[in-house]
């Protein structure tokens, strides 16, 4: 949930706003977006939106955020267009006002400067932004990776952030996802030669599935199943929604006549057939997830097709993924995976540590703070570069919600930002889910719940016939019947020893009995089910 606020008196602007996938304990919640309270409270100061590239964890939460503050969007061309995607899809793009970065071209937001830098990561058109204030220059990388051969030729500006070293650099805020990674991040095109290969040694109908956002992938496997003379099927909505931006942009140029629809794969001869097809991280729902267990109407994976993921294994994505690749493997597919082989099937979009060594090395800041990784990889990064002695003037660690102070004194943290997370059930920002719910929901899940039913006659108070227990996901004691003789038995005995006016009172009687049939299920079997009473007058 990438999302920074940089605040020069009452000048406020943002950079990125992303989401997250839900962690499993978040359960029943479909997206994570960060809470913006900060942001609303203070939305008067708030100049604009900068976006550095169009991944889901840099722009997934601006329909939150817009929805919020209607502020400029600023992107490079591509990045708008996925952001016009999701903001037309959330009924917001009318009222947007979308402006388009030009990497090397300055322009102005209050107080601040703002120059785009060209870099290389895994998805086109991605930018580092230099952001002069009064103060200094403050160098926000984004996500990147020093590619000297990437597939479309827009090369890394080495050179700019040569010049920001010569000029000096107030701080340096640098990606830290690969900072565990010794040596540099291969080039997106060392994935070629083992795309080729498949190519060459596939028989039968080939699968291949890949970020939706990595065009230059989609671009590699497009080009060569129309060299080998496959005709290309586009199986999942993100990654036809990504092939119809790449071709308006001219990423992809291949002829209508290289594609057909997903319903006509199984015209064609197996052996002259692509089909590009989501599900990387083995969502439940994605489409080869499904075609995994045979259950997509046109993606079919037979004995002797070959199924190809080039993609990471997110962590956390670990047991979805490789219970899909156990199900390709039950279709007697060839299965292809980055499992550690050479040449890669996937590259990494994130530099290792040569590559961010080289950054720092350029900017040579007075202040560094890493950015983007769990803590574990902020903190290797802010060692790794208060070594770089002499490079380096400080190397300061700062988290989710903490306010860094810059003035001519120097840099410190000066206290916290509201922050946290906003939990959203269905993709709509009317569904968010408290945390007070997936506390519930975990307690159902873990201890499953007992629902008491009493008729309780209106005038006299007293039971009428013999009140149900229904139970689900509760196991109860070892032996049923008796605890569940005992529970009534509990039941009664509590209305027995309540007054009338007490029974009358449904909200207090409701408690009565939920207390002590609590006490007495902890009692019997140590567990604490979700006690649900309900009263039926008579």
């Amino acid at each position: 949930m990438n999302c920074m606020a940089i605040r020069w008196n009452d000048d406020i602007i943002v950079i990125d706003a992303g989401m997250m996938f839900p962690e499993d304990e978040l359960l029943g919640v479909d997206i994570v977006v960060p809470a913006l309270t900060y942001l609303t409270e203070n939305r008067d100061k708030v100049r604009g939106l900068l976006l550095t590239h169009g991944h889901e964890d840099h722009i997934g939460a601006v329909p939150w955020l817009i929805s919020e503050l209607n502020i400029p969007i600023y992107g490079t061309e591509f990045t708008l267009a996925y952001v016009e995607d999701k903001l037309e899809e959330h009924r917001l793009l009318d009222d947007a006002e979308l402006i388009e970065m030009v990497p090397g071209k300055r322009f102005q937001l209050g107080p601040f400067t703002i120059h785009p830098i060209q870099v290389t990561h895994s998805i086109v058109e991605a930018v580092s932004l230099a952001v002069h204030t009064p103060l200094g220059v403050l160098l926000h990388t984004g996500d990147f990776k020093v590619d000297p051969t990437p597939p479309d030729h827009r090369l890394f500006d080495l050179h700019a952030f040569a010049e920001y070293g010569k000029e000096g650099v107030l701080a340096l805020l640098q990606d830290s996802t690969n900072v565990e990674r010794p040596g540099h991040t291969p080039s997106e095109r060392a994935v070629h030669p083992k795309f080729e290969e498949i190519f060459v040694h596939a028989r039968r109908r080939l699968f291949i599935s890949c970020f939706s956002s990595s065009i230059h992938r989609i671009k590699l496997a497009m080009e060569m199943a129309h060299r080998f003379h496959r005709k290309i099927a586009v199986v999942g909505r993100s990654l036809v929604e990504s092939t119809e931006i790449a071709q308006d942009f001219g990423y992809i140029d291949l002829p209508p006549s290289a594609f057909i629809n997903p319903g006509q794969i199984r015209e064609h001869a197996p052996e002259q057939v692509l089909v590009l097809i989501s599900g990387t991280q083995g969502e439940p729902m994605s489409a080869l997830s499904r075609a995994a267990v045979n259950n997509h109407r046109h993606a079919k994976i037979e004995p002797g097709d070959t199924v190809v993921l080039s993609s990471r294994v997110i962590p956390g994505n670990e047991k979805g993924i490789y219970r899909v690749i156990d199900h390709l493997f039950r279709r007697e597919a060839h299965v292809c995976y980055s499992d550690g082989s050479t040449p890669p099937v996937h590259v990494s979009g994130h530099a290792s540590q040569e590559e961010l060594k080289l950054i720092i090395n350029l900017v040579r800041p007075r202040y560094f703070i890493p950015i983007h990784g769990e803590y574990r990889q902020l903190k290797r990064h802010a060692e790794m570069a208060a070594r770089m002695q002499g490079v380096v003037g400080q190397a300061i660690m700062i988290e989710s919600g903490d306010i860094l102070e810059i003035d001519e004194l120097g840099a410190r943290r000066v206290g916290e930002a509201p922050v946290g997370r906003v939990l959203i059930d269905s993709g709509s920002s009317s569904d968010i889910v408290e945390e007070v719910i997936i506390r519930d929901r975990r307690h159902l899940s873990e201890d499953g719940f007992v629902m008491p039913i009493l008729a309780i006659n209106k005038l006299t108070g007293e039971l009428e016939g013999t009140p149900e227990i229904v139970m689900r996901g509760f196991a109860g004691a070892p032996d049923d019947d008796g605890f569940v003789a005992e529970a009534v038995a509990t039941l009664r005995r509590t209305l027995e020893q309540s007054s009338l006016e007490e029974v009358a009172d449904y909200g207090m009687i409701k408690e009565k009995i939920r207390v002590e049939l609590k006490r007495y299920i902890n009692r019997s079997t140590q567990r604490r089910p979700l006690i649900i009473p309900v009263i039926v007058e008579i």
